[in-house]
């Protein structure tokens, strides 16, 4: 019984352990530590983290159904590099989903989401003021997940998640140095439309938030490349 017990917790520990090791590799990418066409080889994540090629395998797949990694059969797996037609469809997809959560965010608002929403906002804002761009496009991204949340809608709030981690990836590639696209101050304007629960003005509100995000966009090509993952990781 007890070895039964055992094993039983060395294998959530090892789930644990891979959870961890899959929400570091996607943050690394949703903060652009990690660049789109970037090569992710197994053998060195696996010294990175120390585990198991397979582990790393599996990781990798993970995130490769989200969209988030590319693998390529001979060539290995690398950070998903958006086409231009990607960029449109994605923002097409959060303009239908994002905007029509909006009259149900504000039904469901109350002061302490309010109050949660505005420190999330502060946090972006401390973020781009210290020069951490990679954080405040993290920050900006989990304020966006966190309203299609509140909508109560569980399955649209999962969606908005992987299309926010998807939009980061094309703020990389088509994006402006130091311009994150989405601005902090309209964070700020969108909860007060939510927190007087006017929903119309608040989807209104959303769909020039994102065109402004998509307009910011200017569509380049860049290389490849491979980088130091242990200087990503700060191993």
């Amino acid at each position: 019984m007890q070895g039964v017990q055992q094993s039983q917790t060395t294998g959530k520990q090892g789930k644990y352990r891979h959870e961890d090791i899959y929400r570091s590799i996607s943050d690394a990418i949703i903060e652009h530590r990690l660049k789109p066409g970037a090569r992710l080889r197994e053998d060195a994540l696996a010294d990175v983290f120390s585990i198991s090629r397979t582990g790393i395998r599996k990781i990798l797949q993970r995130l490769a159904l989200e969209q988030l990694v590319t693998i390529t059969p001979h060539r290995g797996a690398s950070v998903t590099r958006p086409s231009a037609d990607d960029a449109k469809d994605i923002f097409d997809a959060r303009q239908l989903v994002e905007c029509g959560l909006m009259p149900d965010v504000a039904r469901c608002m109350r002061a302490a989401e309010a109050a949660e929403l505005r420190e999330m906002a502060s946090q972006e804002r401390q973020a781009l003021r210290d020069g951490q761009q990679s954080t405040a496009i993290r920050l900006s991204a989990d304020f966006h997940v966190r309203l299609a949340q509140l909508s109560g809608n569980e399955v649209l709030a999962d969606f908005v998640e992987r299309l926010c981690s998807r939009s980061s990836l094309i703020l990389a590639v088509y994006g402006n140095p130091g311009h994150l696209g989405c601005e902090s101050h309209d964070h700020d304007e969108l909860i007060r439309f939510l927190e007087k629960g006017d929903g119309e003005r608040a989807k209104a509100f959303m769909s020039r938030h994102l065109k402004t995000i998509e307009s910011s966009l200017s569509i380049v090509e860049d290389d490849n490349s491979t980088p130091d993952l242990r200087q990503v990781f700060g191993v």
